[in-house]
């Protein structure tokens, strides 16, 4: 079973420590600060078989050269960004496969915040590792694609199974919360959502992972009836 737990980075940033537990394989997600990122690494065990990529901008992947040269692991990205991403031992695109240990991730390809973003689920574990796709309580902003393709990206998640973690690579929630309520005034899953979200951040925790299920409930994003709909909500969260 893959576990998942975050390493805060830069200001804002969350990486992602994986573990397989069968096999005692890890991977970190979109390693954008080595130091921090390197002790908790350390605090592991000191192994690292695999850096998972989910998009080129460099506050996910600015330390990445530096995490494989000191650990040795194998880096993973998108074949549609190669150009914009560092080396990588092996590039993917929808479908494929990617192991860690005996836990394998399936490759959703997710653009609308960059062309070549990608996600990648583990189905053992229930870890969706979704960048800046899907946020909870909100999404990537559109900076290279469309409405129409952030739109079908987002509904290609939210089909997953309901108990998914969602595990996104900014904390983000308390500020999204505050334009769902602002959006969706009258939704009491949100309501409940938002005020758990001010508690947990007014502790010092991290809000993430969510779950899916309650983020279908709740996230305006993922409510939006069509293009149109949530072209017309992205937009008035970006002047928000």
């Amino acid at each position: 079973m893959i576990t998942a737990r975050p390493v805060a980075i830069l200001s804002d940033n969350y990486a992602w420590l994986l573990r397989d537990d069968a096999s005692g394989a890890t991977a970190i997600v979109d390693p954008a600060e080595v130091a921090p990122i390197a002790a908790a690494i350390d605090a592991a065990g000191g192994r690292l078989d695999l850096i998972l990529l989910t998009h080129h901008h460099a506050d996910h992947i600015a330390g990445a050269e530096a995490i494989r040269a000191r650990y040795g692991a194998r880096m993973v990205g998108a074949a549609a960004d190669v150009a914009r991403l560092p080396p990588l031992d092996q590039a993917v695109a929808e479908g494929d496969t990617v192991m860690l240990g005996s836990a394998a991730a399936r490759v959703i390809d997710t653009p609308g915040h960059t062309r070549g973003h990608i996600s990648y689920f583990f189905p053992d574990g229930d870890v969706l590792l979704c960048g800046d796709t899907l946020f909870s309580l909100g999404c990537g902003r559109l900076l290279e694609g469309t409405p129409a393709e952030m739109f079908a990206s987002l509904h290609k998640l939210a089909v997953l199974p309901g108990d998914t973690l969602i595990c996104c690579g900014h904390e983000y929630t308390e500020s999204n919360a505050r334009f769902a309520v602002h959006a969706d005034p009258t939704n009491p899953a949100l309501a409940e959502f938002a005020a758990r979200v001010r508690a947990t951040r007014a502790a010092g925790r991290p809000t993430l992972p969510s779950r899916l299920a309650e983020e279908l409930e709740a996230n305006p994003f993922l409510r939006a009836p069509d293009v149109a709909g949530f072209a017309d909500l992205r937009a008035r969260k970006d002047r928000f």
